[in-house]
């Protein structure tokens, strides 16, 4: 009768639990660099073309995600199905991106994405320009943060300031917004990057290839690992990735393999 009364008990205890979310659990942040057909140059894998990459905002739609920006990450856990959606470089074809969300945006869903700008590129003929920047991040749809100001392995240099500090003034003057969270150039960082780091920003995202998973440890928020979407991510791989179907067994630089269960 003991038994029975306890179990009962416990039962009733665990109804009372506030209901287990998607946030939760593991968040996908995903990486894209270029959003364009891919046409011989460059690197295969870092493109998706505009078809593939609206297909698969469509899908966040359609199945009540609610993609975020780092402005917005003390809401990751008050909404449905969180996702942060980050590009990288500042490639002039991200206009792309905006032509996809300002269709795509309606009452219900409003598309978002943080682009990772390197400072001293901005302006060249395959980036995107400070008018470009400016017009997205005034969209209301882009958070528009740092991706350093030359791009060089920060493990390797001695002016942190310029690359860390310069390359936030600069994008702030742009937007008049704060830049909160860097991209590491590769992902690459160590306990000195991080520090420097720490100094600028309250963000930071490198590339290993994994969910999100908040466990309080030190420099968590530092060390925000991303998974890539690639030119040839099918729609039905791309659905178990945001759908935290996918585990991660190789990780090399930029690449990884991904498989599904």
């Amino acid at each position: 009768m003991r038994k029975i009364t306890l179990f009962f008990l416990c039962l009733f205890l665990w109804m009372q639990l506030p209901e287990k979310t998607h946030a939760a659990d593991k968040i996908p942040i995903l990486i894209y660099h270029n959003i364009d057909e891919f046409t011989g140059h460059g690197v295969r894998d870092l493109f998706v073309s505009p078809e593939n990459f609206e297909k698969q905002m469509i899908y966040l739609r359609d199945h009540g995600f609610t993609p975020l920006t780092f402005e917005q990450w003390g809401d990751r856990n008050n909404v449905k199905k969180p996702i942060f959606i980050t590009i990288d470089d500042g490639y002039k074809n991200n206009l792309n991106v905006l032509k996809i969300f300002q269709k795509l945006k309606s009452d219900t869903f409003t598309p978002r994405a943080t682009i990772f700008a390197i400072s001293d590129y901005i302006g060249w003929p395959d980036r995107l320009s400070s008018t470009d920047l400016k017009k997205m991040s005034d969209s209301g749809m882009f958070s528009i943060q740092s991706h350093t100001a030359t791009h060089p392995d920060l493990r390797k240099i001695d002016d942190y300031k310029h690359e860390l500090k310069g390359s936030k003034d600069k994008i702030q003057s742009i937007t008049g917004k704060d830049v909160i969270a860097l991209s590491y150039p590769y992902g690459y960082h160590n306990d000195k990057v991080i520090e420097e780091t720490k100094k600028y920003y309250k963000f930071a995202v490198a590339t290993d290839p994994k969910y999100y998973l908040e466990k309080g440890t030190k420099n968590e928020v530092y060390l925000l690992p991303r998974i890539y979407i690639k030119y040839d991510t099918t729609m039905d791989e791309f659905a178990k990735i945001v759908e935290g179907q996918a585990k991660v067994i190789v990780n090399f630089r930029e690449s990884e393999t991904i498989y599904y269960d």
